[in-house]
């Protein structure tokens, strides 16, 4: 299997926490259905499905963008393969194209982002947001391209572009549509579908909300204080579900959670040489039947 099961780039995103989910799965005994009412890159749902873990995944995303790569890879895998086909440079071929070359096209991309954003079954819409989630600095699709506009360093715009790759991953993805149920929900509006369609008992959630401070930044669909404070809310109210959430340890994000039966701040242990040992700390909070403790990369200290 590729180091991830999804088409999407996201350096430092909620997969490397895969065991530590799978962990949790078989300790609350949740096989059945697998929940991300903020999916993104969905790459812990996919793995699970990629090694057989859940019967079914849920994955939810409220943003157009994003909620259109997953709609063409289910509905009209053949015409997005086409299209990463038809980009007329392959990086790991050998044939590299001229800094002009790349910039320009990578652009012309940009522009239909911009001008299909709204569009959420769009195949040019879903393109073109894989092609910039790929080839931008983080995979953030608003930040510029690798390499810069002047491709003077040695990482280059299609070095993460890899067609033979991404369109294998795309057909795996698609054959396993009718284990996969998509939706593009705001969250608020996910949790009553969640209590009147999944049984509590064989299922897990793992809510993985825009960060408080750095959200609107990084997310064109992300929460007021408010906003935020209303979720906690629904969240918490899902008392025989099964259920994490992550958080960026705003102070604000610690009051809206106070009443959680289950508080923790966590960071990811690393080996000796792995130089993002030092990384910043989350919080993570959880159902009261949810059954949680470190493992793997995961390191739990519970919160006074």
């Amino acid at each position: 299997m590729p180091k991830t099961a999804s088409p999407f780039r996201y350096p430092g995103g909620k997969t490397q926490l895969y065991n530590f989910v799978l962990q949790l799965l078989q300790l609350n005994s949740s096989h059945d259905t697998y929940i991300e009412p903020f999916a993104g890159g969905a790459g812990i749902p996919i793995k699970l499905l990629y090694n057989d873990k859940v019967k079914r995944v849920w994955i939810n995303d409220y943003d157009k963008a994003i909620y259109s790569v997953w709609y063409n890879i289910l509905n009209r895998p053949a015409e997005l393969t086409s299209l990463i086909q038809s980009v007329p440079f392959d990086y790991f071929a050998g044939h590299e194209s001229s800094p002009e070359l790349s910039i320009s096209f990578w652009k012309h991309q940009r522009e239909i982002y911009t001008e299909n954003k709204n569009h959420q079954h769009s195949i040019e819409l879903a393109f073109s947001t894989l092609f910039l989630n790929r080839t931008n600095v983080s995979g953030i699709i608003t930040a510029g391209p690798l390499g810069g506009f002047n491709q003077g360093n040695k990482t280059q715009v299609y070095a993460r572009f890899n067609k033979e790759t991404l369109i294998n991953k795309i057909n795996f993805i698609h054959s396993m549509r009718e284990k996969i149920i998509l939706t593009r929900l705001n969250a608020l509006d996910m949790i009553p579908k969640i209590r009147e369609r999944i049984n509590p008992m064989d299922s897990f959630i793992f809510f993985d909300p825009p960060y408080f401070e750095q959200g609107k930044n990084l997310y064109y669909s992300s929460f007021t204080e408010d906003g935020h404070l209303d979720l906690a809310k629904e969240i918490l109210s899902l008392t025989n579900y099964h259920w994490i959430t992550t958080y960026d340890t705003a102070p604000q994000i610690q009051e809206d959670y106070r009443m959680a039966t289950k508080q923790f701040e966590y960071y990811l242990n690393y080996s000796a040489n792995n130089k993002r040992r030092g990384q910043a700390s989350e919080f993570m909070f959880a159902s009261p039947i949810t059954k949680i403790d470190s493992f793997d990369k995961v390191n739990l200290s519970p919160l006074a």
